[in-house]
């Protein structure tokens, strides 16, 4: 019987309750050692019934060992066949199975020279297919019985298992399957709930110890009371540890220590008590660390203990042995029998298992046995991060080539294995870990190519912080060195630098980083007969062209970028960061047809290969792109969906970028609560996060008519470090309007310049009918407005078109001219209503009042895909597209129960009955 845990229980019965009615859920029970999480899960277990149980504990030993416990969790029943090709592919390697039939290999899926998540390395992608795979494995096996995953010491759990099972739990919904984790601290698990585990009330605790210890002193039993601060392990486990004269009273017992320390000491005392070949045995299964009982007994006779000298550490109650595995009362069980090995035991207990184990666990025992540098031992570890991170454990490759480069003898082994833990750990989105490893490998001479290694992993680090300045100027000397060896290196660092410098606003680095790629350009024209050095000589054209728009010569540089992404359009680069910048730039000018096109590839692909960590960039833009089309909701959306994969994959930076597309958003539906909450997200970013922040303000002031709280805010935003980005580019067009209407002609006048100068470089419809807009404002006439709504016919940001011709209505109604003001002004309401632009809307139907025409009602009434939820409607408008429900779980990393589930659910809110009737919401 659990004394003291009645909520614990009712939390996890709740839960698996869930499970049995086909909801899906996970929890956190977090505590210090001994203080009951195994106990609550064995209860789980031996009550769930009809319930399908899978279990796994995190091993410290195993930390290191890429899948380790999702091993122990799914290799019972891994149920791979309804996988998606690439998924089984992922999840066979994970799980050390075979690899699936080679009939059902993907043909659309070949080997993919640019496999990056965007994190600046490789391995990412079966990091994300594993995880997706071990969430429709969960959600089949669920189709027969419920599922309840129960991850016992998920603090020692290696990172590769942790980020798939936490990937699969925060996604868990209609699947009918629930994983309860029990954890010390240091368990990360954003997005979960947890519950806390203290300990035992006095009452409670003094049941527990006079059940299991009677006859103790009083006094004895009230210091134990004392120092066990409700632990129930050290309740139990105190009292074992004292001496018969102890127990009674007749002697003190030994000097408090913190309750773990204790609970080791008591079972190192228990420990000592055995003879010498137990002792021997005990060390050896300490070592190991896995429970692996064939192993253990292999190694122990290597060191001369027989096989029946593990039965004295049974019967002494340290050891437990079912089947084929030896598993240690406790952990803290096996710390103490590891903590009182002497340093020559342990060299050669580890040695002796590193005889009898293969693979990465040989590696790792070889390297426990090597207290001096080997070169032998470090290029086995090498392999096995290798290995490690072919199949998608980058977080565990980092700490294999971590441990290579402390036991290389040579210093440039070392140094290049650091570089290698670096790249990895900045894959598996361990930026701090990363940002240290590349710091000590930059501490140790470098050759170029190395050097420029470093500088694109702590660039990237720093970048997650914020991009704080230096960060640009860093990657670009980096890239001086290798410029005349490998010059698509070299622009990559370039590429890199720009996007940085651009963002924190750094002018003047983005002029001298111009400078340097011209260079590089001119030597790989001369070299132009790969695609690659064609690529190279586009990326050092757009570099080219941002250092003149930072030079403030908008006038030349904007052609050069435009050449650049239209030749993108008609064929994409390569690179992932080349094809970012080209999205970057589609957007500065305003291309927001090509950035859609572009960014829907993008995301596409990712999507099919797993790389969850290039998402939020290119979901960014298409938010962006959605946006500005009209489409709010599913800009909603699509920017949650890549706020939550920014989380899950480390890239904090993005998150205040994400916030000011839907501030925007905000701004236009005049929501100002949120869209002052979201604004708020941005400050204190990167300056072109915060700027697009600041404009987001800036519209909302204008739009509820505080022309000259708006012109404050979009003025400084216009004077800041950001102020040559799209975002600040655009606004132009509302400062202009805000310094009107605050009468401020001539402000008004130096805004509307500095867009009609922007226009006359571009050449984009849309952007030139803005300008001619703000020339209207300040010398109304037909012919400026007529030809503005022209131009806005060719196409643009509805948005956009509507301020226009509610501007043209509102200044042909001051003419007198009421009739012909109505139209203009019908039709901006009909645009402002179907955005939900509620002050926007106000405005054009009291213009409309004035003129004496009648305001139409509302056109049919509420749409019905306001009622869904952002994930129903990403799912409902893929299935409108005919994707099948497996297809959308792949591409929105989901299960395909949870598909179904939102379907359902969506179903009677749009008013329909059958898949069919989606075509109309595509």
């Amino acid at each position: 019987m659990l004394r003291g845990r009645q909520g614990h229980r009712d939390a996890i019965g709740r839960l698996i309750d869930g499970a049995r009615e086909g909801r899906g859920g996970a929890l956190v029970l977090r505590g210090e050692a001994g203080i009951g999480k195994t106990a609550l899960l064995d209860e789980a277990a031996a009550t769930a019934e009809g319930v399908r149980v899978l279990r796994a504990t995190g091993v410290e030993a195993e930390t290191a060992l890429p899948f380790a416990a999702l091993q122990m969790l799914l290799r019972p029943a891994p149920r791979t066949q309804a996988l998606p090709p690439a998924q089984a592919r992922a999840l066979h390697a994970a799980l050390g199975l075979p690899a699936p039939d080679p009939a059902t290999t993907d043909p659309d899926d070949p080997d993919d020279p640019d496999d990056s998540d965007g994190q600046g390395g490789r391995g990412g992608a079966g990091r994300f297919l594993t995880a997706l795979a071990v969430l429709n494995v969960l959600s089949d096996l669920a189709s027969d019985r419920p599922v309840l995953c129960l991850v016992d010491d998920a603090h020692w759990l290696d990172p590769a298992s942790a980020d798939a099972l936490l990937f699969a739990a925060r996604r868990l919904d209609a699947e009918g399957a629930a994983i309860v984790f029990a954890a010390r601290e240091g368990f990360a698990a954003p997005g979960l709930p947890a519950l806390p585990l203290d300990g035992l009330d006095r009452p409670a605790a003094a049941a527990l110890l006079a059940e299991r210890s009677p006859g103790l002193d009083d006094a004895v039993r009230d210091r134990i009371l004392d120092e066990a601060s409700g632990n129930p392990l050290a309740l139990l486990e105190l009292p074992a540890a004292l001496s018969a004269a102890e127990r009674a009273g007749h002697r003190p017992p030994p000097p408090a220590l913190p309750v773990t320390g204790r609970v080791i000491a008591a079972f190192g005392t228990r420990i000592e008590r055995l003879p010498q070949g137990p002792r021997l045995a005990l060390s050896v299964a300490a070592a190991e660390g896995t429970g692996d009982l064939a192993a253990v007994l292999r190694a122990a006779r290597l060191l001369g203990a027989a096989p029946g000298d593990l039965d004295a550490a049974v019967r002494a109650g340290l050891l437990r042995i079912t089947g084929t595995r030896a598993r240690f009362r406790h952990p803290l069980v096996r710390a103490a029998a590891y903590q009182l090995m002497p340093l020559t035991t342990r060299l050669a207990v580890h040695g002796a298992l590193a005889e009898v184990s293969d693979g990465a666990r040989r590696a790792l025992h070889r390297a426990a046995a090597s207290p001096e540098p080997d070169e032998d031992v470090a290029a086995e570890l090498e392999e096995s991060a290798a290995a490690a991170r072919e199949r998608g454990a980058p977080a565990a490759a980092a700490g294999l080539y971590e441990h290579a480069a402390r036991l290389s003898p040579a210093e440039a082994d070392r140094t290049r294995r650091l570089i290698r833990a670096a790249q990895a750990a900045i894959t598996g989105g361990r930026t701090g870990h990363a940002a240290d490893l590349a710091g000590r490998a930059a501490a140790m001479p470098l050759g170029p190519v190395p050097l420029a290694e470093v500088a694109m992993v702590r660039a990237t680090a720093e970048f997650e912080r914020g991009a704080p300045p230096g960060t640009a100027r860093h990657l670009a000397d980096s890239a001086v060195p290798v410029a005349g060896t490998d010059p698509g290196l070299a622009l990559t660092l370039l590429v890199m630098a720009a996007g940085n410098a651009w963002s924190a606003g750094e002018d003047g680095e983005v002029r001298r980083i111009a400078g340097l790629a011209a260079g590089i350009g001119a030597a790989a024209v001369g070299t132009c007969v790969t695609r690659a050095a064609g690529e190279t000589a586009s990326a050092a054209a757009a570099l080219v062209g941002l250092g003149r728009v930072a030079a403030g010569d908008a006038a030349s540089g904007l052609p050069l970028l435009r050449d650049v992404v239209e030749a993108a359009r008609v064929d994409p680069p390569g690179s992932l960061i080349a094809r970012l910048l080209v999205l970057s730039l589609a957007l500065l000018l305003g291309d927001d047809g090509t950035a859609a096109q572009l960014a829907a590839a993008d995301a596409a692909h990712a999507r099919h290969r797993g790389l969850a960590g290039a998402l939020p960039a290119t979901l960014q833009v298409l938010a962006q792109t959605q946006a500005a089309a009209g489409l709010h909701r599913d800009a909603a959306a699509t920017a949650a969906e890549a706020l939550a994969l920014a989380r899950e994959t480390g890239q904090r930076h993005r998150e205040a970028r994400l916030a000011a597309v839907t501030a925007r958003i905000a701004a236009i539906e005049g929501d100002r609560d949120r869209c002052r909450a979201l604004a708020a997200a941005t400050a204190g970013s990167v300056a072109e996060a915060a700027a697009a922040g600041a404009c987001a303000l800036g519209l909302l002031d204008l739009g509820l008519g505080r022309h000259h709280d708006a012109l404050r805010v979009l003025e400084e935003a216009a004077a800041g470090p950001a102020r040559r980005t799209a975002a600040v580019a655009y606004a132009a067009a509302d400062l202009a309007e805000a310094a009107v209407g605050a009468g401020d002609p001539q402000r008004a006048r130096v805004a509307a310049g500095r867009l009609t100068a922007w226009a006359a470089a571009l050449d984009r419809p849309w952007v030139s009918a803005v300008a001619l807009r703000c020339r209207a404002l300040l010398d109304p006439s037909e012919e400026t407005f007529q030809a503005a709504m022209r131009l806005h016919a060719a196409g643009g940001p509805p948005f956009e078109h509507a301020r226009t011709a509610l501007l043209h209505g509102a200044w042909l109604r001051r003419e007198r001219r009421r009739a012909d003001a109505r139209g203009p002004l019908r039709l901006a309401l009909s645009v402002f209503e179907r955005l939900g632009a509620a002050p926007w809307a106000d405005r054009a139907r009291g213009e409309l009042r004035a003129t004496g025409g009648t305001v139409p009602a509302p056109d049919g009434g509420p749409d019905p895909l306001d009622r869904l939820t952002p994930q129903e409607l990403q799912i409902v408008r893929l299935a409108a597209s005919g994707a099948g429900n497996r297809e959308i779980a792949a591409r929105l990393f989901l299960s395909h129960r949870t598909v179904e589930y939102h379907l359902y659910k969506a179903f009677p809110k749009l008013g329909v009955t059958s898949r069919t009737e989606l075509a109309r919401f595509a």
